[in-house]
């Protein structure tokens, strides 16, 4: 929407503006530095709000929670915008000076009064208000959210609908205000900075720009298709069909991270080859056909890239154990093999060609990157100090293309609640674990809540169980057994279970697997589910 793939903001931003909307995100557990900046945020006074279905950890430290229910985030961010607009307190010169489409934006948010909000979000209208006018009449904002917004079929629609907030308001594009989608894996924005999308190629080149094509067609020395590749969910969809007979798997592990769990695996088994390149003998690589052993971190050199775009060396430090190997060696040798001739390239070879090629990292140099401790793209030129926020040109004499008003329309979640299926299972993530728990399980931790179910007191008293006693949990795909855990946050009706122990109660056994047509992200946290005493 404003012609940059990753965060506005500097972490430093969050310790110094006046206010901090956390939508969709438990970043006390999830994403435990970033919540340390945003502490000193809340210790030197500014005012948090936090929109989640649970009272979590980060819940907690908010002056209003707001408990919305699962699903509803755009029919609150829509009645949010209405009140601002029928209060009066939209920032009309940034209106006028930044943007385009406010009118019809604002006719189409008329429908979107506090009760009618209320009744499909269940939040309190009075909630609403406050919120409302809290974030309109603050000196600076920051909006943050992650997986519990964009794990939805309209992620994307999410996203936008908090975008419209940002640009009501001029929240956006200078010091302390902006928006934050707080990463929730190391280098995951590194990964999209270099290229790791179906369609897009290293620093957001659009691979459909015959232009661009030409520029990096030059130096890779071959032709590049104008047609995006396909994400995740349609890959999946290929196989199904039968066009997609052979997968090259690095570092993920679809078996037990993806949605509908029994769907993936039996695709992934009907392949007719497989080939995993990861640091553990995952469940997916137990499937395989070739495991290639890649070597994990300080065990490589190279950059990694943080939520706020900042990029930082790494050193080798030991040996990669056994025959594992750089990522980078194992394609070279895998890209020889198939009769390329790939150089031997050293490390930083490899990222002065990418400076070569993004314009966001050209200032980059390794020993910039050494000596600084890290610099925040955009960095164009090799004097650059790099860019701590984005988009100020928005507030500048040349804003240039206009920041566009998107407005979208509420649909509630796919897996829809019944009779059958009466409670919304949510899921998500522990401080001490991460995601399938191919790495944080190897190792013991004080802190560590073992995959179950976690219900609020009511649904447990009402169902006959208690703390620890074991349960069936069914979806419309499947039905897992597991212990169950009371939480006072959770409201009644509402279950949430963390994703970190698939050998033990595979969640993604329950999940359903429909997805964002723009992002292909499947709705993880939206299922319907029923529960039963075994």
């Amino acid at each position: 929407m404003f012609g940059a793939g990753g965060g506005t903001s500097s972490y430093q931003e969050i310790e110094e503006t006046d206010l901090i909307l956390l939508w969709g995100s438990n970043a006390r557990a999830a994403h435990p530095i970033f919540f340390h900046h945003l502490l000193k945020g809340v210790h030197r006074g500014a005012h948090m709000y936090v929109v989640d279905p649970r009272r979590s950890e980060s819940a907690q430290w908010a002056d209003v929670w707001l408990g919305i229910d699962v699903g509803s985030d755009i029919a609150l961010a829509n009645t949010v915008a209405a009140e601002i607009i029928r209060a009066d307190l939209t920032n009309k010169d940034f209106i006028a000076r930044a943007t385009s489409g406010f009118e019809e934006f604002a006719t189409q948010m008329e429908p979107w009064t506090l009760d009618r909000g209320a009744a499909i979000t269940g939040v309190p209208a009075d909630a609403i208000r406050q919120l409302a006018h809290a974030y309109a009449t603050a000196p600076s904002a920051q909006l943050c959210w992650t997986l519990g917004i964009t794990e939805h079929h309209n992620g994307t629609e999410n996203v936008l609908s908090l975008i419209n907030l940002s640009l009501l308001t001029g929240h956006i594009g200078r010091w302390g205000s902006g928006l934050v989608p707080i990463r929730g894996q190391n280098n995951v924005q590194g990964g999209g900075d270099m290229g790791a999308l179906p369609n897009k190629l290293p620093g957001f080149k659009d691979v459909a720009d015959p232009e661009h094509r030409a520029r990096f067609e030059r130096v890779y020395g071959t032709k590049i298709s104008a047609e995006p590749g396909r994400h995740i969910s349609l890959m999946l969809e290929a196989m199904e069909e039968g066009s997609l007979r052979t997968l090259y798997v690095v570092g993920e592990n679809p078996v037990q991270s993806e949605a509908d769990a029994a769907r993936t695996t039996a695709l992934l088994k009907g392949l007719d080859h497989l080939v995993v390149q990861d640091l553990f003998l995952t469940a997916t690589a137990e499937l395989a056909d070739v495991v290639l052993p890649a070597a994990g971190w300080g065990e490589v050199e190279g950059t990694y890239t943080s939520s706020e775009r900042r990029v930082q060396h790494a050193d080798r430090v030991i040996d990669p154990p056994g025959e594992a190997r750089d990522d980078i060696a194992i394609m070279t040798g895998l890209a020889r093999r198939l009769g390329h001739s790939w150089p031997d390239q050293s490390i930083e070879e490899t990222w002065d060609e990418l400076r070569s090629l993004s314009a966001l990292h050209t200032g980059m140099s390794y020993e910039r990157l050494q000596t600084l401790g890290g610099l925040q793209w955009p960095c164009p030129t090799v004097d650059h100090p790099g860019t701590p926020f984005l988009h100020g040109r928005l507030w500048s004499d040349d804003v240039g293309t206009p920041a566009p008003f998107m407005p979208v329309e509420w649909v509630p979640p796919v897996d829809q609640l019944t009779d059958e299926y009466p409670i919304r299972l949510t899921t998500g993530r522990r401080m001490d674990s991460y995601n399938t728990g191919v790495q944080s399980g190897r190792y013991s931790s004080p802190q560590r809540i073992r995959g179950g179910i976690d219900l609020a007191p009511e649904d447990a008293q009402q169902i006959g169980v208690s703390e620890t006693d074991t349960i069936r949990i069914t979806s419309r795909r499947g039905s897992i057994d597991a212990p169950v855990r009371l939480d006072r946050g959770l409201r009644p009706g509402l279950a949430f279970m963390s994703i970190h122990f698939p050998d033990d109660v595979d969640v993604n056994q329950l999940t359903i697997d429909a997805w964002d047509p723009r992002a292909g992200t499947a709705e993880f946290k939206a299922t319907a589910i029923r529960i039963e005493r075994i």
